[in-house]
């Protein structure tokens, strides 16, 4: 296709010409095989980075996954590693964070029904396993001291740090905060005046990692360093910014707690947490957990972080209430903010239902697809409403919109749906079966298949493969009242047992409090921990 004596300046002219071609289009195909040799054959890393990443982004732009993402990424990843050699920390830093962006760019695994680290997180993660800067970042730096436990003769001292985003932290800090041993700290890096100036910045956070010589470091020591000599054990809410920031400085004698929710195995940010000044990682799912360890492998080498599996802290005895007299033949989806959440699957459940009995509808509740997000964002919400408006328009569905009342909401709904294609811990389909509505969920495909995913989570008659098979499990089931009521029952029972915070408070209380005898009067736990 292209002479193999062309300069690297014509190979570039070229590849850019294939770029340009690449925005323009929906299936440039030639287009990408020209731009894969062209980058291939060009011999200087900068110009082949900058051609082929520039490529890429232009893909990302357009709402699509660029065929050489990963090739585009392991080519900036070699003129980090070329700075790096040559002791240009800073441009090392610079390079890496680019490559990273690009790698965990929304586009390909949020704003879309697939993701290539999903499918392969192995491949995908590759050339950040084999770059020279990267490497260098993932060494563990350790800590002086190791984590000791709280003197006697004072309480034990906790810091919850987040970055911004609490809303699974409430019902702890409650249980915590009232306890007479024990006192509570939280701490929002991204609101607190001395670290919120310093808790962000993919660059620079990089550049200190890698021992750049700045005023950042010695600011982040500063800021840092009363809140970790105060507490005895702090837990990091998100493995994002907060815990990237936090590792940057040494613990001291502080055990550090970090737990992973689901969408940070997305991200670049567990790529810049140093795992050796981490004493424990947590996870709301094994699923999740096995995902981590395959992208990030170094979690499975000596002085790793010890990993847990702990359920989600939430309440769920207020969901129990009466159900209204049409909720039999109401389905419901709650949150559909995101094209994971998949709604499409939703309607196409309904459609099949109604074939058979036209007395079925679903709720949609809260806030919907920001269709102005990103391009893809924007081409699923045009093809699901396309779909949802003549639904609407037959009384088929209703919008509810956001709520505060979601015990309310749910009070109407008979078959609560998890139709996404990824889930970590779904919290509304623990909400809708402690309700008493039937729970049907779709087999997530970024984990089905594999060990652990919703098979594992939940009750295996929950679980289904297609939307035909949803529509079967509910007509099986509300076959009559009584075996409705039954269903409801069963799932409302299992869900208060295995994960109400009552069930699952216990198994905080013995990560969090080493040497402080867990609050009386709670159920045992039902969650894995290894």
């Amino acid at each position: 296709m292209l002479r193999p004596h062309l300069s690297d300046r014509k190979l570039a002219a070229v590849a850019r010409w294939a770029a340009e071609r690449m925005a323009r289009v929906k299936n440039p195909v030639l287009s990408e095989r020209l731009l894969g040799v062209a980058g291939h054959r060009i011999q200087d890393p900068r110009t082949k980075a900058d051609v082929l990443m520039d490529a890429a982004e232009a893909r990302f732009d357009l709402g699509y996954v660029p065929r050489h993402l990963t090739q585009a990424c392991a080519a900036e990843l070699a003129c980090a590693d070329e700075h790096h050699k040559a002791g240009r920390r800073s441009a090392a830093a610079a390079s890496a964070a680019r490559a990273l962006i690009l790698s965990f760019h929304r586009v390909a695994h949020l704003d879309g029904l697939t993701s290539p680290l999903a499918a392969d997180p192995a491949r995908f993660t590759a050339p950040l396993r084999r770059s020279r800067a990267l490497r260098a970042l993932r060494a563990p730096r350790g800590r002086r001291t190791p984590a000791a436990v709280p003197p006697d003769g004072r309480p034990t001292r906790l810091l919850f740090v987040h970055g911004g985003n609490d809303n699974f932290l409430p019902v702890i800090l409650k249980r915590y905060r009232s306890h007479p041993d024990l006192e509570v700290r939280v701490l929002n890096t991204a609101q607190d005046a001395s670290t919120a100036p310093l808790a962000k910045g993919l660059g620079r956070m990089i550049a200190s990692g890698l021992g750049a010589r700045n005023d950042y470091a010695e600011q982040t020591e500063a800021a840092l360093r009363p809140q970790l000599d105060w507490a005895d054990v702090v837990f990091v809410e998100w493995c994002t910014a907060a815990a990237a920031f936090l590792t940057l400085v040494d613990p001291g004698t502080t055990r550090v707690v970090v737990r992973l929710h689901s969408f940070e195995a997305f991200s670049y940010w567990p790529h810049l947490v140093d795992f050796s000044r981490v004493d424990d990682l947590v996870f709301v799912s094994e699923h999740l957990r096995d995902l981590a360890v395959e992208t990030l492998p170094h979690l499975r080498e000596s002085g790793a972080p010890a990993l847990h599996v702990l359920n989600n802290a939430v309440e769920l005895t207020d969901f129990a209430l009466p159900k209204s007299a049409d909720a039999r033949f109401t389905l419901g989806l709650v949150g559909a903010g995101q094209v994971a959440k998949d709604p499409r699957w939703a309607l196409e459940v309904l459609r099949i239902l109604r074939q058979s009995d036209k007395r079925y509808r679903l709720h949609l509740v809260g806030g919907g697809l920001n269709a102005t997000s990103s391009p893809a964002l924007h081409r699923y919400h045009q093809a699901f409403t396309a779909e949802l408006d003549p639904l609407v328009a037959e009384g088929a569905v209703r919008v509810l919109g956001h709520t505060d009342d979601v015990p309310g909401a749910l009070a109407d709904v008979g078959t609560v749906l998890s139709t996404s294609v990824r889930e970590g811990w779904p919290l509304s389909i623990m909400e809708g079966a402690a309700s008493g509505a039937v729970p049907v969920v779709r087999d997530w495909p970024f984990f089905a298949g594999k060990a652990h995913g919703a098979r594992s989570l939940f009750p295996s008659d929950w679980v289904v493969a297609t939307p035909a098979e949803a529509a079967q499990r509910i007509l099986t089931v509300n076959e009559s009242q009584e075996t409705w009521l039954g269903a409801g029952r069963e799932a409302s029972e299992h869900a208060i047992s295995a994960w109400d915070w009552q069930s699952v408070c216990t198994a905080f209380d013995q990560l969090l409090l080493p040497r402080t005898p867990a609050i009386p009067g709670q159920r045992a736990v039902r969650t894995s921990a290894e």
